[in-house]
């Protein structure tokens, strides 16, 4: 079992709210979007967390993994107190099954939609299982274009579940999904990740990412904001230190940063130790 770091005790210290494992060796699905090029392994993760003075990390169900999560599922095992995790499943997963993933250390869901149809979230047996998601107190992650974000956060929202938006929203040009986004912040069922602000903008820490990053800050404040790695940035060239570095051009101001980084990812996510 991998050094942790983290016991019971330890206060809450930072946490990167998005990150993937996995390797190249496990089982794709067919139609992936793209096939990795390296393995992101947690003995990797943790050492990149050790290193940049961050004590947690919530783990996110690659899609080109799909419905398979035991691979995440054995990270959560090993790190009990460290880690969290978003699952990827099938809405006909039952309340025991969910259950049993609970006590894994998941907690919420991830609908990676991005480029792909939009499933009827409003009808009965959608609205029926994000019931269950709320019980259980787990948030529904959502990663889809911006341009498509109000038609598949709406029955969300409805729902009375959690909402993470993930990727500052992928806003794109001349769409005003974006702009629905910071008006959508009035319902405080709702978060957004500032984070892999690299597929939406030349520049991650450039004047378009920083005045998207100021935008939501300002609608949606600290408290409802998360910063996330998503490494090992797929696709992109990046590293962790300087996604972590551009979050001090985002958000310049220290204890806003802490309300980010710490205070909203540990209520959010469950970890022991929160306040």
């Amino acid at each position: 079992m991998p050094w942790t770091g983290i016991t019971p005790e330890q206060p809450i210290g930072a946490v990167d709210s998005h990150a993937h494992l996995f390797r190249r060796d496990l089982p794709m699905l067919a139609g992936r979007r793209h096939t990795p090029e390296v393995d992101a392994l947690l003995s990797d993760y943790l050492a990149l967390l050790d290193a940049h003075h961050l004590t947690h990390g919530l783990l996110v169900q690659p899609s080109f993994l799909g419905e398979d999560n035991s691979f995440m599922l054995a990270a959560l095992q090993a790190c009990p107190q460290r880690l969290r995790g978003v699952a990827v499943l099938a809405p006909t997963v039952n309340e025991v099954e969910l259950a049993a993933l609970a006590a894994a250390g998941i907690c919420g869901i991830r609908l990676n939609l991005l480029g792909r149809a939009l499933p009827e979230l409003a009808d009965a047996d959608w609205q029926r299982w994000f019931g269950l998601l709320r019980e259980l107190g787990w948030h529904v992650e959502l990663h889809i274009e911006s341009s498509r974000l109000e038609a598949a956060a709406t029955p969300l929202l409805t729902s009375g579940c959690n909402l993470v938006v993930d990727h500052f929203g992928r806003p794109g040009p001349g769409d005003t999904g974006f702009d629905w986004l910071l008006k959508a912040s009035k319902n405080h069922r709702l978060w957004v990740k500032l984070a892999a602000a690299y597929r939406s903008w030349p520049e991650q820490n450039g004047p378009d990412a920083c005045a998207a990053a100021q935008a939501l800050l300002q609608a949606f404040s600290a408290e409802r904001l998360l910063w996330g790695s998503d490494w090992p940035h797929t696709q992109h060239h990046s590293d962790f230190g300087s996604t972590l570095a551009a979050l001090s051009d985002w958000v310049p101001d220290a204890a806003q940063r802490q309300k980010i980084l710490v205070d909203t990812p540990a209520q959010l996510f469950g970890f022991a130790g929160s306040t």
